[in-house]
């Protein structure tokens, strides 16, 4: 078995070398006496001996006690010895292979299902095998149990929890203090290895499949959102209105208002502060004092220095030995942790007309319930919009305020999400709606005000204690992020003073507590800092001494126009460079005619300002630049054919100022077309163009845009093809996931040194080697684009796709030269990332661009005892240089109860945001372990923590395969990860697609990572307008979500298919005539024409019905899925049969027969 883990490196500046998958936290793998980190086996319980180890892959943490996590599970038994890492004559328990028969008959235990009839018996496949393969960090040693994982890094020693019946053992640093919970104490016990999902109907529903949620937990039901019962002041978001600037100096106001914001500065160059080294800058910057290890000069924008320079001299405070003690209640002043009461009423923390800058709710509520249901199930806010917490003078004290908290506690009644659920006996499991993130257990104030899950949620809902209890639970912590998320409302705050916390530089945040008007507490480290001067003043209600009302208090979402002391270079402008391969291949496949006429189309909307910059370079087997000088009359052409030593010709005319060259520009952007068309020239220096682009980038940086279509082949960077086609439907491991060579990957890392981001966008036929060519745009924190078989006359709904996600691509918003960084409460850790960057240093991703359609992920643990806390916080904070030339710092905070209770983990269980990690997980399993080792590993996790919930949580043991509501799909969204492209075998499957499935499965947000994993279907041949949506005078009907089997479809019904990056719309062999004529415009069946892509716009109700769902679905995500009229004699049938997921395939189980090797598994 391997050793190589989920956590291998996506290059950190620490010296190592460059590594490949999610960064490793050092200071999360600090080894503890007797406790093993990553994956590896325990020394007990292995009757079988695992597969040998394979070698470790470059740039992978060595092998030793700081092994991060290597693909193992562990199995225990025995009472717990101490755990060490497996020694090399250890064997490994594995579970048996997936392959063997599988049971037609449920186990003896097993009441009678009413589940689907099997197949014959003769063509049952083989019981899926469960292999050693496990996602957890460090499996800890446990009395006889299921077989388990760890998922998360080992915890230092820790105390047993205590009862949370016990007083807390110190104050609480937040306005929460939730309330005991009845759970019984549980005893210390040794920290148990983890495993994975759960779903989460975390509504809390009356019984039953497919109702609606109450709105219990702050969930809105699809439809027409409800009115907030208290509105904030009708103002829209005016997204180029100033925003609110700082307050008067001197002392408190006593005349009128200030009448604005005084205009801000133009941004200054500072030199860096002392301190500990910062990376180089680019173009002449002030003297930085280190590089980062083997990726040449880095560019100046670091949070490390500028946490530094913005704690400022020391301060006197208070002595705190441990967390600050409150003293007294204070008449007259806010008590801190304590909700308030605001006026009569009017719900707690509204200021008054609230200007239209700072209206928080990320999205209105109405345009929220009009999203598709997969996506609206990952994004759905709460049901009030954020609304602002407020902390008046006064207030209830501790006592009063225990019976309005006891409710938080999950113990008091079974929720639904605890309901118990027998799979085998419960069909129809699908909901008609959307899943709803679970809603936190906290107060409705805090509630209210939390992040919303579009832009920020956790797997968990509800945090554990301990590191001992999370391994219990066997399933995975970690966050998803949306972080630059387009927002249709953001508050916007310019202040020359960010408050931030002294010690661990957390951004004030509604979670904060105010000990009195002077002082406020962190949430995250519980230090006691000062309030300044300046934030006395609110900028919204023009009033002074209310710091408690600020925005900056009242959004969980709020972005700050920085200071001057966030930079350490002028910020740069837009600068866009465009590499154009024009090889015969190209020329062939008609994409220039499309690009060209695209940026012709857009040139006015490219995001920027007075600045923007411009540049175009095209090649073949040699490199031709493009002089676009003020004052030449035309263009000039100038091709460097010595690719081995490539040089810029022209260095200061290549990139030039758009405003200033628009007309050449247009001119190049017309010619380039009919320049090439008669070229037969088939060699592609890709790799020499990259390297010309950067020399050109490095001074400024920038983005750069690549076109490619054909294998490289010639100079650097050239490659060979690695796929052999006979082998794509092998049921072997697939070969070949890796890069072929690091040329890709230490080209991005240079380009991320010197902000500069490639993006990819792949237009071919043939095999091009996506594992390698990615490299250039993961690491920089690009994005890849993929057009398969893409042709202007034989796949024109690929062009069409082309089009419409090229114009998104130019002209959406773009931050430059961003780094975010994820802070969490004192007691948790973050140790494995997931997305497109580069690990600057042990918590900083480095985003030369930073774009508002990517995602990323975290994994975190918990390094010390959370029980003397009642909720914890974590706060990502961008900062970013817009497209203006602003420098802006994007904050998003989210706040989570703490519990003790298995069951209270269980019941806040998020399946979709576990199901998407483990994605995100298995695809790092793949490339450094095998992919059989990902797909046994996505098996165990279903096993273990249903097997978890039976043992631990279950108190009246029952036959069947039994899961708590909130899990009831989990193994559903697990077998439909086996079957996902990135994942399958036995189906052929071309190895650039399978890469690429994997790399959009850790790129892209969770809500539309979902689709790709689970489609939704509808029928759509019976649409009407009941229960429909009204949006901008369109009605959107409002289908059921099917199951995603061949018994739903019916050959008198049209049904249609959303698979996130394409649509199917599947006509039966007797499908109503009406349907055919009314919508599709065909008399019959067998007039429907083979390559049907674009709907007729046809005067019927039927078809503005269908158009207006299908319009409705494309609207709901940034890229544009293509639509495939399919009959029983499409080539792409098959297609839209693989994603029917409960189904039995040739090399894959139905959905039946995987939930009997479940049960099997955990009845052992």
């Amino acid at each position: 078995m391997s050793t190589a883990g989920f956590n291998s490196q996506n290059g950190t500046g620490t010296g190592q070398s460059y590594a490949n998958g999610p960064s490793q936290n050092p200071v999360a793998v600090q080894q503890l006496p007797g406790v093993s980190y990553g994956m590896t086996h325990q020394p007990t319980y292995n009757p079988m001996q695992a597969k040998a180890p394979a070698p470790p892959s470059s740039g992978l943490y060595p092998s030793g006690p700081y092994q991060p996590v290597p693909p193992v599970s562990s199995y225990q038994p025995g009472p717990p010895p101490p755990s060490f890492p497996a020694g090399p004559g250890q064997q490994l328990v594995t579970r048996p292979p997936l392959g063997g028969p599988v049971s037609h008959t449920p186990p003896q235990s097993a009441s009678p299902s009413p589940g689907p009839r099997l197949p014959p018996a003769q063509g049952t496949p083989p019981p899926p095998a469960v292999s050693s393969s496990s996602y957890y960090s460090h499996p800890q040693q446990q009395p006889p149990m299921a077989p388990t994982w760890q998922y998360n890094s080992a915890p230092p020693p820790m105390a047993p929890p205590t009862s949370m019946g016990m007083p807390p053992r110190g104050p609480v640093a937040n306005h929460v203090n939730p309330a005991p919970s009845s759970a019984t104490p549980l005893v210390p016990s040794a920290p148990y290895s983890t495993a994975p999902p759960a779903l989460v109907s975390h509504s809390t529903q009356p019984p039953g499949p497919g109702m609606p949620p109450t709105s219990l937990h702050g969930y809105t039901q699809r439809g027409p959102a409800p009115p907030i019962t208290n509105p904030m002041a009708p103002h829209a978001y005016q997204p180029n209105r100033a925003p609110y600037g700082p307050p008067p100096t001197g002392p408190p106001p006593t005349g009128p208002p200030p009448a604005g914001p005084p205009p801000p500065g133009p941004p200054t160059m500072k030199p860096p502060p002392a301190g500990p080294p910062v990376a180089n800058a680019t173009t002449s910057p002030p003297k930085a004092d280190g590089n980062m290890s083997g990726n040449g000069p880095q560019a100046s924008n670091s949070y490390n220095h500028l946490d530094n320079k913005m704690a400022g001299p020391p301060q006197p405070v208070p002595p705190q030995p441990g967390p600050p003690q409150p003293g007294p209640p204070q008449p007259g002043l806010p008590q801190p942790g304590l909700p308030q009461p605001g006026p009569p009423g009017r719900h707690l923390g509204h200021y008054p007309s609230l200007p239209p800058g700072y209206q928080q709710s990320p999205a209105p509520h109405n345009a929220t319930s009009h999203m598709h249901p997969a996506i609206q199930s990952a994004t759905q806010p709460y049901t009030q919009g954020p609304q602002p917490y407020q902390q008046p003078p006064g207030g209830p004290g501790p006592s009063q305020l225990s019976p309005t908290l006891a409710a938080m506690s999950l113990q008091s009644s079974t929720p639904e999400a605890l309901r118990v659920v027998n799979l085998l006996q419960e069909r129809n499991l699908l909901p008609s709606g959307p899943i709803p993130a679970p809603a936190p257990c906290l107060p409705q104030d805090l509630q209210k005000i939390n992040c919303n899950p579009e832009v920020f949620r956790c797997t968990l809902s509800s945090i554990p204690q301990t590191q001992s209890l999370l391994n219990k639970a066997k399933m995975p912590l970690g966050l998803l992020l949306h972080p630059f998320k387009d927002l249709l409302q953001l508050p916007v705050v310019t202040s020359s003073t960010i408050v931030r916390c002294r010690s661990c530089r957390t951004y004030i945040n509604p979670f904060v507590s105010f000990l009195d008007q002077r002082r406020w507490k962190c949430n995250l480290c519980c230090r006691v800092n000062d309030v300044p001067e300046e934030f006395m003043y609110n900028p919204v209600s023009r009033s002074y001494g209310e710091p408690h009302k600020r925005p900056e208090v009242q959004n969980a979402t709020i972005e700050f126009i920085a200071p001057s002391e966030y930079m350490l270079r002028p910020p740069q402008p837009a600068v866009y460079l465009f590499l154009l391969d024009v090889s015969h291949n190209a020329v062939e496949t008609g994409y220039l005619n499309v690009f060209c006429q695209s940026m012709l189309d857009n040139i006015n909307a490219l995001p920027g300002d007075s600045r923007t910059k411009v540049g175009f370079i095209t090649f073949d087997s040699t490199i031709h630049f493009y002089n676009l000088q003020e004052g030449l009359s035309q263009p000039q052409m100038l091709i460097v054919s010595d690719i081995d030593d490539i040089f810029l010709p022209t260095p200061d005319s290549l990139l030039v100022n758009l405003n200033e060259c628009k007309e050449l520009v247009q001119d190049l952007l017309k010619s380039l077309p009919t320049l090439f068309e008669k070229t037969m020239e088939t060699q592609s220096a890709l790799g020499s163009a990259l390297q010309a682009a950067f020399k050109l980038l490095s001074p400024t940086g920038g983005r750069m845009s690549v076109f490619q279509t054909q294998l490289p082949n010639l100079g650097a960077g050239a490659l060979q093809s690695r796929e052999d086609p006979n082998q794509r439907a092998s049921a072997k491991d697939i070969q070949h996931l890796s890069p072929a060579t690091d040329f890709y990957k230490k080209l991005a890392l240079d380009c991320s040194g010197q902000q500069v981001a490639v993006d990819l966008f792949l237009l071919s036929a043939q095999y091009c080697d996506l594992a390698s060519l990615g490299c250039i745009s993961r690491y920089s924190a690009g994005s890849v684009y993929y057009f398969p078989s893409y042709h202007h006359q034989h796949n024109p709904a690929q062009v069409e796709r082309f089009q419409k996600d090229l114009k998104r691509y130019l002209t959406r918003k773009i931050g430059f030269e961003a780094v975010m960084r994820i802070r969490c409460t004192k007691g948790l850790s973050i140790h494995t990332f997931h997305g497109n960057f580069f690990v600057r240093s042990t918590d900083l991703l480095s985003l030369p661009n930073v774009n508002p359609d990517a995602g990323f992920a975290v994994q975190m643990s918990i390094e010390e005892n959370l029980d003397d806390m009642q909720v914890v916080s974590f706060q990502a904070a961008l900062l970013y240089t817009s497209s203006k030339g602003e420098r802006r710092i994007r904050v998003h905070t989210l706040c989570l109860p703490v519990v003790s209770s298995l069951s209270d983990i269980f019941a806040g269980a998020d399946v979709q945001a576990i199901t998407g990690l483990l994605a995100c997980m298995a695809v790092d399993r793949s490339m450094t372990a095998s992919l059989s080792d990902a797909r046994d590993a996505m098996t165990n996790a279903a096993i273990d923590s249903l097997t978890s919930y039976r043992q631990a949580v279950l108190t009246i043991q029952q036959p069947g395969l039994l899961a708590p509501a909130c899990l009831r799909l989990f193994p559903l969204l697990i077998l439909a990860l086996l079957k996902q492209k990135a994942f399958r075998t036995g189906t052929s499957t071309r190895l650039d697609d399978r890469v690429f499935a994997m790399s959009q499965l850790k790129y892209q947000p969770l809500a539309y990572a979902m689709l790709m994993i689970h489609p939704a279907l509808y029928r759509v041949d019976d649409l009407t307008d009941e229960g429909a949506l009204n949006i901008s005078e369109r009605t959107i009907p409002q289908p059921r979500v099917q199951q995603l089997s061949v018994e739903k479809l019916s050959r008198e019904g049209a049904f249609l298919m959303d698979a996130g990056t394409v649509l199917y719309l599947w006509i039966g062999r007797n499908c109503n005539p009406t349907f055919l004529s009314q919508v599709l415009g065909v008399p019959n069946y067998t007039a429907v024409p083979d390559n049907l892509y674009l709907l007729p716009e046809l005067d019927t109700a039927e078809s503005q019905r269908t158009r207006a769902f299908i319009g409705w679905l494309r609207d709901q995500r940034p890229f544009f899925p293509s639509l495939h009229v399919i009959r029983d004699e499409s080539q792409l049938k098959a297609n839209f049969m693989q994603n029917m997921i409960e189904d039995r395939t040739e090399s894959a189980l139905s959905y039946y027969e995987f939930l009997l090797h479940l049960q099997q598994q955990i009845s052992k």
